[in-house]
């Protein structure tokens, strides 16, 4: 199979006085697993059908591999789509369902055979290939749908939330099946959720929506690290977002923030401000580093350093979340994994007296309200 490259331009839909998506452009790559991310009704999906010829632009044009689409019906698109609901013929067989397409291209039995065992061998469903739908599982069923729609060897498979009808176990595990499939068969995956934990994990680039425009473009590690506003920070993982006011610019890097209730402290100056301006800060609650005694450092390296109390700690099996409630009353987020405890650490729990630093590096700003 050979995958191919997607560019989106220009593109706006409405349906009805409802403007779902608002100048769209995006270049997706030959061949990569990319990811459209955000929120129920932001228009994710809306953008997925476009591509696959069964919503049409009000403007803009869709090209597969430099060439227009949008004016082909969806049977004549080299694309195939896979919902969350399966879709699966249930009179027929998991062999009938994946020939199903194939018999429609009026194909050889003999290539039809070679091609179903094929696809049975790479989502490793031979021994269900008699089997009717309603006896498989639903991890099967998805596989069973990812071969038929893999039959007609498209240059592009959309993926329209396939793993959100199964439980956390079952998503994870297909998930990992479906950035292997990927490889294995060289076309490019453009896959739509609303699980940011599905979109960081698998994808080669990630576009995050919301309100039918496109928020962010980027790697996981840019998304994540570097979110490009308030909503981003939020939607994708969890963060302590804090709003104070620029009081002093100490450096070409660094800019100092006076927080209500939690007091000065240095961040990261990766956007223009002036002193004065009110400024959106993130800092992710796993960058905040949380101990008994106040840390010491022997070089001038700036870092934070506050003291506080917890307020709560939820054990998470793998780590601890802590509500640290700082001496001037405010709350921040401290996620602690487990495996970083020193041999002779004391454990931290409910009602310690803790303290908190991190490098001013993580906490950086996101938005900027000018004086």
């Amino acid at each position: 199979m050979a995958g191919g490259a997607v560019s989106i331009k220009n593109v706006d839909k409405y349906f009805g006085d409802f403007h779902v998506l608002k100048n769209i452009n995006l270049e997706i790559k030959e061949n990569e697993f990319f990811s459209i991310l955000g929120p129920s009704g932001c228009g994710k999906t809306t953008l997925l059908r476009i591509i696959a010829g069964l919503e049409e632009v009000d403007s803009g044009d869709v090209l597969l591999d430099g060439e227009s689409i949008v004016h082909l019906p969806p049977n004549k698109r080299p694309v195939n789509t896979i919902f969350q609901n399966y879709a699966l013929f249930p009179h027929l067989t998991v062999y009938e369902n994946i020939a199903f397409p194939l018999r429609l291209k009026k194909l050889s039995e003999s290539e039809i055979k070679e091609r179903v065992g094929w696809l049975l061998n790479l989502v490793r469903l031979e021994e269900h290939a008699k089997k009717k739908p309603h006896q498989l599982s639903g991890g099967q069923k998805q596989r069973v749908s990812l071969a038929r729609a893999l039959a007609n060897e498209p240059r592009v498979l959309l993926l329209d939330e396939p793993v959100s009808a199964l439980d956390a176990k079952l998503r994870q595990e297909l998930l990992i099946e479906l950035d292997n499939l990927h490889d294995k068969v060289g076309i490019t995956f453009i896959y739509v959720t609303h699980d940011q934990a599905e979109a960081i994990s698998i994808s080669d680039h990630v576009a995050v929506m919301n309100n039918g425009e496109i928020v962010q473009y980027g790697t996981p590690f840019e998304i994540y690290e570097s979110p490009a506003n308030s909503f981003v920070a939020t939607f994708i993982g969890e963060t302590n977002l804090m709003k104070g006011d620029v009081v002093d610019l100490p450096s070409e890097n660094y800019v100092v923030v006076e927080f209500p209730l939690l007091g000065r402290i240095v961040c990261y100056r990766d956007k223009p401000v002036n002193v004065g301006d009110t400024v959106l800060v993130t800092l992710r609650p796993e960058k905040i580093r949380i101990t008994h005694n106040r840390p010491t450092f022997i070089d001038s390296t700036p870092v934070n350093i506050l003291h506080g109390k917890v307020d709560e700690a939820i054990y998470m099996g793998y780590q601890t979340k802590y509500f640290i409630r700082t001496d001037g009353g405010y709350i921040l987020r401290v996620y602690k994994q487990h495996a970083s405890y020193l041999l002779d650490e004391k454990i931290i729990q409910w009602k310690d007296e803790v303290f908190l630093f991190w490098n001013p590096d993580d906490s950086f700003i996101v938005e900027v309200e000018r004086s």
